[in-house]
């Protein structure tokens, strides 16, 4: 079948997308407002459906370029969604993709089905259609319980960032207020910083010394992890 039809789709699997932003301090999620079908001009988490003739993976990056315009992110696959009643009128499986960026890095072209794409904050989402809801709040959950046991920040943070910045993007992930003493005593127990010996420049407020993630224990606990009570 996939000879005979190429862009055949799946019409019982599909593909959505997590796609978490952290600027100015807030953490924010990238959707997109359907332009057509059951749930035009709802606001959802970019997807669709998966081809014959493509991987979960390839039509992930698909459909989120085609719906946002956002393009060449590693996206990592969460789990799959597949309640009876999820979608309204079939059974459908879903396969769930997510993703940490900086909103700034990106220039967003909705497109495709899609009539509109805009960040939002987590705080202020709309009302989202089927299941979407239940999926934002199992990414949410699943970047909880990666922040503790993983490093994030690589590819969030400046390359020189501030001890208040780092706490910042935990704090938004978690979505608490983190003590400042115990949140860096234990950040620096585990040699994962590297002070730049330099301060932040053209500031209103004191200059904050800068470091730097040190690569090779970044990448070390990465893979092997830890426990960072928080």
């Amino acid at each position: 079948m996939a000879k005979d039809f190429p862009d055949a789709i799946i019409d019982a699997l599909s593909i959505d997308c997590l796609i978490f932003g952290f600027k100015k301090s807030e953490l924010d999620i990238l959707l997109v407002q359907h332009g057509e079908g059951i749930s035009k001009g709802k606001w959802a988490l970019p997807g669709g459906w998966i081809k014959y003739n493509e991987s979960a993976d390839d039509a992930a990056g698909r459909l989120l370029q085609d719906l946002t315009g956002v393009s060449k992110i590693y996206l990592e696959q969460l789990r799959s969604f597949g309640d009876v009643n999820r979608y309204p009128s079939k059974r459908v499986i879903t396969i769930v993709y997510y993703a940490l960026v900086k909103p700034e890095n990106y220039t967003l072209d909705p497109g495709f089905t899609a009539s509109d794409a805009k960040w939002f904050k987590i705080g202020d989402i709309p009302s989202l259609p089927y299941d979407h809801k239940d999926i934002l709040e199992a990414g949410l959950s699943h970047l909880k319980h990666k922040v503790r046991h993983e490093p994030i920040g690589f590819n969030l943070l400046p390359k020189k960032f501030t001890l208040l910045q780092l706490q910042e993007l935990y704090e938004a992930i978690l979505g608490k207020k983190l003590d400042k003493p115990n949140f860096r005593r234990k950040l620096m127990k585990m040699n994962l910083l590297v002070p730049c010996q330099e301060k932040q420049k053209d500031v209103s407020h004191r200059a904050a010394s800068l470091y730097r993630f040190d690569k090779k224990i970044y990448d070390k606990l990465t893979e092997k992890g830890f426990t960072f009570e928080l």
